[in-house]
């Protein structure tokens, strides 16, 4: 019988979505995917709980039928510190699904592992756009200065979130004076779709008994809507507004250094990035990066294999 692969393992898990990469132990990429969005604040309500596990079960199926893990390391939203009781269960339920030792997973906030990805410490500084936004600083004590990040009820300007809610207020206040506005909107159209119906009890349902991860992917609908609704265009630019905001914070409070601007939400139109790059002063230094945090934590995983930390 074939010996199965040694795996590293790294996963980049977010609100909406759960990307993951494994390395072989000669250190090549060997296998990589996505399942649905996991976060640690799902660990403080027992349906958050079943919610994960049944993530976690579909994320096992793919990666155990490539190889035995040996160790784990991921980025995860809504991760505190490593003795968190949040973070203690979720490490406890990553072990249990990849049949490990609790420590051979280590646990790290995702925006603490998308700047690692972009920078070395203090370097620069990244805002992060996904369902949510946040900027993010890991200076030269190894500590993560953070600007943003607040979740969609208080704030996450500019991130998916915050995009759909814009969207779904535009949407629904045209309503209000005119009924049956959405007809001649492409943007309510699009949206429309992506929920399933034109009434309020459809968005109703969606938007309040829906997931944030949901909420997120619903952004999709608003950028594809944007080069024919200037609505639509609208929000996606102030978008890039808010992002700018973002890394100005950091860079009033830790000097003068470089911005760059990733994640899903950053990339769904153009016209966020070039917005952002003119609401920042013409001297700042700014980038729009492509970021693989699943793969910069395999690699992670892959170096804790061979580097182990003393008992």
């Amino acid at each position: 019988m074939d010996q199965q692969p040694s795996l590293a393992l790294g996963l980049d898990a977010g609100g909406t979505q759960t990307r993951w990469a494994a390395i072989d132990a000669a250190g090549e990429l060997l296998c990589s995917g996505a399942v649905g969005g996991i976060s640690a604040l799902q660990m403080h309500d027992q349906a958050g709980r079943v919610a994960l596990a049944h993530e976690l079960a579909q994320l096992a199926q793919h990666v155990l039928a490539q190889g035995k893990v040996l160790y784990l390391c991921a980025g995860v939203t809504g991760a505190g510190a490593p003795d968190e009781p949040a973070t203690l269960a979720l490490q406890s339920a990553l072990a249990q699904a990849f049949h490990l030792e609790r420590a051979a997973v280590r646990i790290c906030s995702d925006i603490e592992l998308a700047y690692r990805d972009a920078f070395t410490p203090a370097q620069g500084y990244l805002v992060y756009a996904g369902t949510g936004s946040i900027a993010a600083f890991l200076d030269e004590s190894g500590v993560l200065q953070r600007a943003g990040g607040r979740g969609g009820v208080l704030d996450d300007a500019g991130g998916g979130f915050w995009i759909a809610r814009e969207a779904l207020r535009h949407i629904w206040r045209k309503e209000d004076e005119r009924p049956g506005a959405w007809r001649d909107s492409v943007m309510a159209q699009r949206v429309f779709e992506h929920i399933g119906g034109s009434d309020w009890a459809a968005s109703r349902q969606f938007v309040y008994a829906g997931t944030r991860g949901a909420m997120g992917q619903l952004a999709l609908a608003v950028a594809s809507a944007a080069d024919a609704d200037p609505a639509a265009l609208a929000i996606l630019r102030q978008a890039g507004v808010e992002l700018a905001r973002l890394g100005h914070a950091l860079v009033s409070r830790h000097g003068a250094r470089p911005i760059a601007l990733g994640g899903r939400a950053a990339l769904l139109h153009p016209v966020i990035a070039h917005s952002m790059r003119a609401a920042l002063p013409l001297d700042q230094l700014f980038q729009l990066v492509t970021l693989q945090a699943q793969i910069a934590a395999a690699r992670w995983a892959h170096f804790c294999v061979h580097h182990p930390a003393p008992p």
